[in-house]
């Protein structure tokens, strides 16, 4: 990189320095013009902050380096040179969470013996998402594809098309072209091909993939499409749910349907529209005879829909009758993506999993009580802050009904009337801790106990528990801090069933939780509701998540040992 010349005493100068004041000294020098010249390569995230619409420029320091948000904040890497893009064009143009920092080749990081901050598992999933497209030939799948990726232009979609995948036929096969049937599932596709790009798609890596000609039945006369990874990515074709490995692939299943609804009755015109569908594009693009296009179409298209592919709707989780013709189905499916896309991967997975949305002031919360140094009395105060936003978000998940009232005005207000059949239910000790947050927000509410006594990762034994007598007629906010391995979790919400809770009526309340836990819990307890404010990185091999908190009861209880404190060296 060229050396960045900046005047001295402007705005850009005052910011470079500001941000490298450390090796400042090193890497400018100022000529008697009062010229700062930045003569080494370097880069610099710089922060954008907009705030009420208007563009205000921050940088970060080097002491703050993990500073994130989907929502306020985007970095610009610049070679301290800026161009005249606007702060909102600059956050637009961005679609991933970012956290500050700073590079500079020849440099050793400061600090190197220390261990190096870690993020939250929310910067460090980032699956994409994967969408299924089933139907008929000729069904409208392709205009449904269209549709949603024309809708998701801000975001990087690819389209996958399961034709790509076509077997090469042979010089036997190809003497006998009109007996051969392109529609079964066994003979006519590549299905282990598939599976492997999916699967670097999956991980991030770009792929080729073979541009099948209907001409000559073959998939190398045409240069491979280079597909780079994406948030989305469209996987459609005509057998696309038929293998359960590639069903697996997929957060959204969609089958399109050329259903036509006349008056009150409801009749199929699916073969009659994909005939004529299909002679249009078979003649016209693929230079077929209509004679060979009725002839394959009455001996392999129809018996092949009939036997594999109509099978196949009962896995889809939207069907789109009319096709492309269908925009409010289109307009919600495009809706139901944006919000998958903002969301945790895991609660792309569980949809019973809600991850409160991040601000400056839940993660500066989170950054408070993760800290070693902190004080008890700035650990309990914190704390208590964010379990109340979890206990408030965990509240807005019991059911309501809707009620009327007058207000001082004299007017009719609408509004609801919260759910009254409610109680709490603590995992000592640390569970505990949230039990202050719901009595605040629950005048009166009843609190059972449950202790479990943990031996080792797999060694949870109930020693104790003290319940309502009528929780079984209840919704129960089940509170624990801290989502580990699970096992504890599915031992209390085990109770609770057995106690004649149903499962649906279980809402877990925890601050953090590990993806092993969210996985354990998900999978035994699907209908049950887990609110937490952040996912972390994992477990370490001794089962205690990380970055994590550590011993959550004896911090906010004040019976930790200090000499167990272990704190890295400044």
């Amino acid at each position: 990189m060229a050396a960045t010349s900046l005047q001295r005493g402007s705005k850009w100068t005052s910011l470079a320095r500001g941000i490298m004041e450390p090796i400042w000294e090193e890497i400018a020098e100022e000529d008697e013009a009062g010229v700062v010249e930045l003569g080494r390569e370097i880069r610099v995230e710089v922060w954008w902050l907009v705030n009420e619409g208007t563009g205000s420029l921050f940088a970060s320091s080097l002491h703050s380096l993990n500073l994130s948000s989907t929502n306020f904040l985007c970095p610009v890497s610049v070679g301290l040179c800026m161009d005249t893009k606007s702060a909102v064009d600059l956050m637009e143009s961005s679609s991933e969470v970012h956290f500050s920092g700073f590079h500079m080749d020849g440099f050793e990081q400061r600090k190197s013996g220390m261990e190096q901050p870690t993020t939250s598992a929310t910067d460090m999933y980032k699956q994409p998402f994967v969408i299924g497209v089933a139907g008929g030939a000729a069904s409208g799948k392709t205009a449904v594809c269209d549709m949603i990726i024309q809708q998701l232009h801000d975001q990087r979609v690819v389209l996958v098309n399961q034709d790509s995948f076509y077997h090469n036929l042979t010089e036997e096969e190809l003497a006998r072209v009109q007996d051969y049937n392109f529609d079964h599932p066994a003979d006519a596709f590549d299905t282990e091909l598939l599976l492997c790009v999916m699967d670097k798609l999956k991980r991030g890596e770009a792929v080729d993939i073979p541009k099948y000609d209907f001409k000559s039945y073959k998939s190398d006369v045409y240069p491979k499409r280079r597909v780079n990874p994406s948030d989305v990515i469209i996987l459609e074709g005509i057998l696309v749910f038929h293998d359960p490995r590639v069903r697996e692939l997929m957060n959204m299943k969609i089958f399109v349907d050329t259903a036509v609804a006349l008056h009150i009755k409801l009749f199929s015109a699916d073969a009659d529209v994909r005939l004529a569908r299909r002679i249009r594009r078979d003649t016209g693009e693929k230079g077929r005879d209509i004679a060979v296009v009725l002839d394959q179409y009455s001996k392999f298209v129809k018996p092949a829909f009939d036997d594999f592919i109509l099978p196949t709707k009962k896995y889809a989780d939207i069907i789109i009758p009319r096709g492309g013709d269908n925009h409010v189905a289109i307009d919600l499916i495009v809706q139901h993506i944006r919000t998958k896309l903002g969301q945790h991967d895991l609660c792309k997975i569980y949809s019973n999993l809600y991850v409160i949305q991040s601000t400056f002031q839940i993660r500066g919360m989170h950054t408070l009580i993760r800290d070693a140094q902190i004080t008890k009395h700035d650990f309990v105060f914190y704390s208590d802050r964010l379990i109340r936003l979890v206990v408030e978000h965990g509240l807005g998940h019991l059911p309501f009904t809707e009620k009327q009232v007058i207000t001082p005005t004299g007017s009719v207000y609408t509004g609801v009337d919260f759910c009254k059949r409610l109680c709490g239910v603590s995992v000592i000790r640390s569970g505990e801790s949230m039990e202050n947050a719901l009595r605040a927000c629950c005048k009166g509410i009843k609190i059972g106990k449950i202790l479990i006594h943990r031996e080792g990762d797999n060694g949870q034994q109930l020693i104790y528990e003290k319940l309502p007598n009528d929780i079984s007629d209840r919704h129960v906010l089940l509170l624990d801090p801290i989502l580990g391995t699970g096992n504890s979790a599915v031992q209390a919400i085990s109770l609770l069933i057995r106690k004649g809770v149903p499962e649906s009526n279980i809402i877990f309340l925890n601050l953090i939780s590990a993806p092993q836990g969210v996985h354990v819990v998900c999978k035994k307890f699907p209908r049950i509701k887990i609110v937490t404010s952040e996912i972390e990185i994992g477990l370490n091999k001794d089962y205690r998540v990380i970055p994590g908190m550590g011993e959550f009861g004896d911090r906010y209880f004040g019976t930790d040992d200090d000499e167990q404190l272990v704190v890295p060296s400044q």
